[in-house]
């Protein structure tokens, strides 16, 4: 549910998503220790030289009934002192500055962790709102799937064994010869989910703060049609389902906590910031970790759907995995890693080289996109002289020799025609003899 500008926010009656999580009334609804949010307080106090109420609501992202009582707090703990009204009307809010003891409170809260920001939600509240959102939740429709992949030319085949692997939320690998579409296809996925989510600014567990959101990956619904409903906890933000995408690059170091040791703060890996969204491993086998390895750190979370992680000082912690995980790999799946290793890769899905009619299709709508005229005798006689056995057809052909064509063409002035002898030329060009 998104809320619209166009409801009275006092209307009681406005409906809400029971997956949203609730703006906290109380300091023990927060979750976390009041000595953390004092801290962080100061420490946001501390960044100008007189804060009000209202600012720090917003800079903690907390209701200002928690803020005016950790400002009371402070003001007795004789850390904040009172500097008049920030304007001239009596409802303005007080304004207040840190004091020479409230100085040295935030440094001294800096020393232990230089976060500053929004209030870090619960591990508890996390894993909660995760399991409310969680990917297994939400159809995937046979329509929803036909418009995701508008503009790929698949087989009927392939179609029907995506709907049902792409549904279960659980992992699917796509092995296949190179160039056919793979990646297109798990790329597509972030088209298929249609919910939002909400996604912490930050998390925190055993006092330490691990930084979530992350605008690389976290895509907020957009502000011009909706905004946040007054009741919801402004710690989450309303997210798309994340697409997250990873390739050669992928080590076992990216999928531990990041531990920043000059702030003292954590980042969260890779795939739990996928957490209720999509995670990709593109050109699995050729990171620099063996794909073994990689399966074998992921065989808990692909199996019981949770995952550990480990703090700097061996605090270990359990958090969940609920993400649709694809594989995409053009290595034989014998060669990735043993029987035990694939059985946790629920859908093994083959992508196959087109057929000569799926090849002519693309060739033609690739054409059409560049401009190209095609002469179909000259496109059926190239297709049996080049594809007779001995090569095999591939769904990127078409694109590499169109547009070594239209290069051509262009440089030297020429009349934009695929023909058979321009063909010719364009596959000496693009592919090697060997």
């Amino acid at each position: 549910m998104q809320y619209s500008l166009e409801h009275d926010r006092n209307d009681a009656t406005i409906p809400l998503d029971p997956r949203m999580p609730m703006a906290p009334t109380s300091l023990e609804q927060a979750g976390l220790d009041p000595s953390f949010l004092l801290r962080l307080a100061s420490k946001c106090a501390a960044e100008q030289d007189t804060t009000t109420a209202s600012h720090l609501a917003e800079r903690m992202k907390l209701p200002k009934v928690i803020v005016n009582i950790l400002i009371k707090e402070l003001v007795k703990l004789a850390c904040l002192e009172a500097r008049g009204l920030a304007g001239e009307d009596v409802r303005s809010d007080i304004r207040y500055a840190l004091s020479m003891k409230g100085f040295e409170y935030a440094h001294a809260a800096s020393r232990q962790s230089q976060y500053v920001g929004p209030a870090p939600v619960s591990l508890d509240a996390f894993c909660r709102q995760i399991g409310l959102q969680s990917i297994h939740d939400e159809r995937v429709t046979p329509e929803r799937l036909t418009e995701s992949l508008d503009g790929l030319v698949l087989s009927d085949a392939l179609v029907e064994k995506l709907g049902p692997a792409i549904n279960s939320g659980r992992s699917i690998l796509l092995y296949g010869p190179p160039g056919n579409g793979k990646t297109s296809i798990a790329e597509r996925t972030s088209q298929l989910f249609r919910q939002t989510i909400w996604v912490p600014y930050a998390i925190e567990v055993g006092g330490h703060v691990i930084s979530f959101y992350d605008e690389a990956v976290h895509h907020p619904v957009s502000e011009a049609d909706t905004q946040s409903h007054p009741k919801a906890d402004q710690r989450w933000i309303e997210c798309r389902r994340p697409v997250i995408k990873t390739g050669g690059e992928l080590t076992l170091d990216q999928l531990d906590l990041t531990f920043n040791a000059g702030p003292n703060v954590y980042e969260a890996p890779i795939h739990l910031k996928a957490s209720g969204g999509v995670f990709i491993i593109d050109d699995f086998g050729r990171q620099q970790v063996a794909p073994q390895a990689l399966i074998n750190r992921w065989i808990v979370p692909l199996e019981r759907g949770y995952d550990f992680l480990t703090l700097h000082t061996g605090k270990k912690f359990r958090v969940p995995f609920d993400e649709l995980v694809v594989f995409s790999t053009n290595i034989a799946p014998k060669d990735l890693s043993d029987e035990a290793g694939l059985r946790r890769l629920k859908y093994k899905i083959f992508v196959n080289t087109p057929s000569r009619d799926e090849y002519i299709r693309i060739f033609k709508s690739y054409a059409s996109g560049t401009g190209l005229v095609v002469c179909d005798p000259d496109l059926n006689l190239f297709y049996d002289r080049k594809y007779n056995g001995d090569v095999l057809a591939s769904c990127y052909h078409p694109k590499y020799l169109l547009d070594f064509v239209s290069s051509y063409c262009e440089f030297n002035g020429i009349a934009g025609i695929a023909s058979l002898r321009m063909l010719e030329r364009a596959w000496e060009g693009v592919f090697t003899s060997e």
